[in-house]
């Protein structure tokens, strides 16, 4: 009888478990993913010019093609080439005709480097370009 009462209150312990430290985990990774998620947003760092401006569209809605200053182009993290480029805007187009691009320069970058992003989005068929600014 000693034994039977041994294993249940063993199996009664193993019934709570203790909620408080999963709860403290899941709350440190949210503060972590709200402190990275717009670091990674804007991972390539460009000085954009000042300017009073519309707010931003949605990110869902839009595309952002970045030019640093030494006039190399980005795509969320990764530099890509010209050709790289024409390549990947006209497959935006063809996936999905709505999207918004957005051109993100660095104020130290050439006009002309500009101009010709300008050119590459519109010849591939994207009719709405945005510039993004800082506002002033």
């Amino acid at each position: 009888m000693g034994r039977k009462r041994r294993r249940r209150f063993e199996m009664d312990s193993i019934d709570e478990i203790n909620m408080t430290p999963l709860i403290d985990l899941t709350f440190l990774l949210l503060i972590v993913f709200m402190i990275t998620m717009p670091l990674v947003e804007y991972s390539t760092q460009v000085s954009t010019p000042a300017m009073n401006s519309a707010p931003m569209p949605d990110a869902k809605d839009s595309q952002i093609i970045v030019v640093d200053k030494n006039g190399h182009y980005f795509i969320g993290k990764n530099r890509i080439s010209e050709a790289e480029l024409i390549e990947t805007v006209n497959n935006l187009k063809i996936s999905n005709p709505d999207l918004k691009l957005l051109i993100k320069g660095d104020e130290a970058v050439e006009f002309g480097k500009v101009i010709e992003l300008m050119k590459i989005i519109k010849n591939g068929g994207f009719e709405d370009v945005s510039l993004i600014t800082q506002e002033e």
